[in-house]
């Protein structure tokens, strides 16, 4: 399922330069999985390394991919979902620019319009980051 990379731009609110995810390469009802290429114009990297906020988000807006690829399946527009909480936040390392990142998001529990989920980065076989967050989805109406 490796769309073409425009093509994110339709399943999730952000717009450059707050992207922090280039493909959707997997997607299902509770599981969804993306990639990021590290650029140096990257807004989260410093020193030549994304940071914590830039994994973090990079977590949060594949969660974003799930919902809009969902949405776009009925022909509606991609939700707002604000993220509500994080826990168990584990950054083990930073990827450096030009490395290839693989993030998996997978729902726990969703009720009504409040989504739990579990997530965590990998590149290549090295565990990144992960973590829990409970993201808020604006309805769609």
């Amino acid at each position: 399922m490796n769309l073409p990379d425009n093509t994110i731009l339709t399943l999730i609110p952000q717009r450059p330069p707050f992207v922090m995810i280039d493909r959707l390469l997997y997607c299902d009802e509770t599981t969804a999985r993306t990639g990021l290429t590290v650029r140096v114009d990257n807004l989260f990297v410093e020193d030549g390394v994304l940071t914590a906020p830039g994994l973090t988000e990079n977590i949060a807006q594949t969660a974003a991919a799930r919902s809009g690829f969902s949405a776009s399946q009925q022909d509606l527009p991609a939700p707002v979902g604000f993220i509500g909480g994080i826990k168990n936040l584990r950054i083990h390392a930073l990827p450096k620019t030009g490395n290839e990142l693989v993030t998996e998001i997978t729902i726990v529990n969703q009720i009504f319009d409040v989504m739990m989920i579990t997530g965590r980065v990998l590149c290549g076989d090295e565990l990144l980051a992960e973590c829990e967050m409970k993201i808020f989805i604006n309805p769609i109406k």
